[in-house]
Parts: C-alpha cells; structure tokens; sequence
C-alpha cells in the first residue's frame, strides 16, 4: 500500500456515477473518527472532515483523477466542490477491522452516556461504565452506525428498563411564580414533577422539585407561557444523585 500520500490509509466515501460512460469511482479520504456521522455531509468546514481536498481513482495507490474526467463526471475540476458532492452522494468504504474497532468505539460511548445519566432509582446511586457495557451485552445490544451515539443512550435506557433497576438521574429545578397564577398553574405542572421538595407561598409561590430531564423543555414553555414571562425556572442541580458508585449484588 502507498503511504508517500496523506491520503492514503484513510477511510473513503466513493460515489457511483450513472453520467459516466465507463465505471469509475472517484474518492476523497475523509476523518475516520467522523465516517459513521449522520452530520458528516451537513459539516460546515470541511478541512474537519477531509484529510484532502484532492479527488482520487485509487487512494492506496495515491492516483489523483484526471482533470478531463472530473469534468465530464462532475460538470467542474473544481476538486473542493466535487469533494463535497461525493459526501452529500456518495456512501462509506472502510475495512471489517475499522468498522469494528469503530463500532466498538461506538459501543463504550453509548455506555458512557448512559452511565452518566442514570442511577438506580431506589439508591439514586450512578452506574459504573464497565457495568453499563456488561449489561447491554447482556441484552445483546447492536450498535447502529447511522444513528447517534445520544438517540441510541436513550434507546438502550428503555431497553435497560426491562432488566434492571435504572432511570434518568433527576433534575432539581426551582419554580419562582406570580401568587395568581401560581396556584393554578401549579396544578398543570402537577404530572411534569416527580417529586416535591418544598413550597413556600409569601410574595411569590416558591416549588423545588424534581423532574425527568424529559420534561423540562415542556415545564419551562408552560412556565412562560402561563406567567406571561413573569415566572422564572431556575436549575438548582442536572442530576439528583448519591455518593458512590452502584454495583449488582
């Protein structure tokens, strides 16, 4: 294999052309770390997702395409625009041991996110990584290459729901609202609260409570909606959890 080039030893997105008149596949190299993002095509500088702006016939052999075939195929030589046609059209190209060692990557990530969002609910304590991975294999968890690595942490905690004591750590929030409108809209923010910490009613109605990190987009659009911007929401802390790290007995 070449290794004079930069290019070389990269993955590839290869894009299939149905203008051209013989089979060729033009390439350009791209950052393995970012081959399986579903952004890859949306990222605005490209110099983070190109190792090259050239356009390739056979990366391994560093063989740049021709200025004439690039031209007919593309309608441009223009090697920066063409680089990002092939990442809009065009579809990945790695080896079986990258994609592995990718998806493997892919793999901890997920257990890291969800680790660091849940506990068990009865000790509020979080759960160890290296336990989060055992307990996804054990549910023979498959990574999903085109999806992120956030959807899927959400995707293994309801799966995880199913074998194990875990849930969304919760947020610890402080609700500032109007008297008048407090109580009334208190009884709409009812279903959002999982817990009730405290209330104190004197000049404005003071609620700490405890909600699913699901909710609070809804709890806060409510909050400004009903109070008409005079009501404030305050996060006191984004997870509600104990010292020490949970173990399976």
């Amino acid at each position: 294999m070449c290794t004079s080039h930069p290019a070389c030893s990269t993955s590839l997105l290869s894009c299939w052309h149905l203008v051209f008149k013989c089979e060729w596949i033009f390439s350009c190299p791209v950052d393995s770390h970012r081959t399986f993002s579903p952004a890859l095509s949306r990222e605005k500088d490209l110099d983070e997702v190109l190792q090259t702006h050239s356009v390739f016939v056979n990366v391994s052999k560093g063989q740049v395409a021709k200025k004439e075939d690039l031209i007919s195929a593309f309608g441009t030589d223009d090697q920066t625009e063409i680089c990002k046609q092939i990442l809009t059209k065009g579809e990945v190209q790695v080896s079986d041991k990258e994609r592995h060692t990718q998806l493997e990557q892919m793999f901890r990530d997920i257990a890291t996110i969800v680790a660091d969002k849940c506990v068990n609910p009865e000790t509020k304590r979080p759960y160890t990584v290296i336990l989060i991975e055992r307990a996804m294999k054990d549910i023979h968890y498959s990574v999903k290459p085109n999806k992120s690595t956030k959807q899927q942490a959400l995707e293994v905690i309801k799966q995880l729901k199913e074998k194990m004591k875990i849930e969304r750590a919760h947020m610890r929030l402080r609700f500032l609202l109007p008297v008048n409108e407090g109580k009334k809209l208190k009884e709409k923010l009812k279903p959002l609260m999982k817990v009730v910490e405290s209330e104190d009613y004197s000049q404005q109605l003071e609620i700490v409570c405890l909600i699913d990190p699901g909710c609070f987009r809804e709890i806060d659009e409510l909050i400004k909606k009903e109070t008409k911007g005079k009501g404030s929401l305050e996060v006191l802390s984004l997870k509600d959890v104990e010292e020490g790290d949970e173990k399976f007995e």
